[in-house]
């Protein structure tokens, strides 16, 4: 269940967010690139290889935010006690867990 936003409480993100919005507008578009692709019928394994793209481009943006995440917030929760502590890195835990599925 994600935190209730906190307008005190600054993510791990935000000093990059910039680059992370300006990454996932790159991304929007290479996504439409692979549909116009499809539209046109072009060849399939130059399709394959702008998804193959795609999907390196989303999980390096995934990556940089688990890193924020561990560096920020898991690492806020642990110097704040034991059980914040605990709680962060079971959530840091069960993301990677889904990334790696997906």
């Amino acid at each position: 269940m994600p935190e209730p936003t906190n307008p005190e409480h600054h993510h791990g993100y935000i000093s990059e967010k910039d680059g992370y919005l300006n990454r996932m507008r790159r991304i929007e578009g290479q996504a439409r690139g692979v549909a116009r692709m499809i539209d046109q019928e072009q060849y399939c394994i130059d399709i394959l290889t702008q998804i193959s793209a795609l999907n390196r481009a989303l999980e390096g943006v995934a990556l940089g935010l688990m890193d924020d995440h561990l560096a920020h917030c898991v690492l806020d929760a642990v110097r704040a006690g034991e059980d914040q502590g605990t709680a962060k890195l079971k959530e840091a835990s069960d993301a990677i867990r889904r990334l790696v599925r997906s």
